[in-house]
């Protein structure tokens, strides 16, 4: 059987995902329904995933209610707690791309976050994080994901991402 301890955890969790999912419920009501590719209009994704997120914190509810979350794994490496440094830099890196996008580009801003998440893992893995190298090693690695990403988006997809300048490719 499941000690308190752990049945409260496991209940947290999954208000928490009943909390998003209604959220994305909520926000996905004000998102228009028009039609767009393939008949399927902007506010369709969104209803899926909130849809997802309520059947599963009911699936949550119901393992909570008859024995907790069973078969679930211990971990096998790392640490059993959470790395809050690592979170706060991801964290950092993809608030300050989506508040950044319309200002510096799609191309800045997703290598903001690239940066930032490398980062956070790096520092997860212990590494010791010294000196320019491994700054500019990310700037440069999410810059030849970024720059890519963009041009297929634009080209190939004629899905206009933000930009840095009017008609540019940046």
């Amino acid at each position: 059987m499941l000690d308190r301890r752990s049945q409260r955890y496991q209940t947290a969790v999954t208000l928490a995902t009943l909390l998003v999912g209604i959220l994305m419920a909520y926000a996905a009501i004000s998102i228009p329904s028009d039609a767009g590719y393939a008949g399927v209009g902007p506010n369709f994704l969104p209803w899926v995933v909130s849809v997802a997120l309520l059947l599963c914190s009911g699936f949550m509810f119901y393992e909570i209610r008859t024995g907790g979350f069973r078969e679930m794994e211990e971990p096998s490496s790392g640490d059993a707690h959470p790395f809050w440094l690592g979170f706060a830099w991801m964290s950092a890196g993809m608030l300050g791309s989506a508040a950044l996008i319309d200002t510096v580009g799609f191309v800045f801003s997703c290598t903001l976050c690239f940066v930032f998440a490398a980062r956070g893992l790096r520092e997860a893995e212990g590494e010791t994080l010294r000196g320019w190298k491994p700054w500019v090693i990310d700037l440069v690695s999410g810059l030849l994901i970024s720059v890519p990403v963009f041009w297929v988006f634009g080209k190939f997809l004629a899905i206009k991402l933000p930009g840095l300048t009017q008609g540019g490719w940046i």
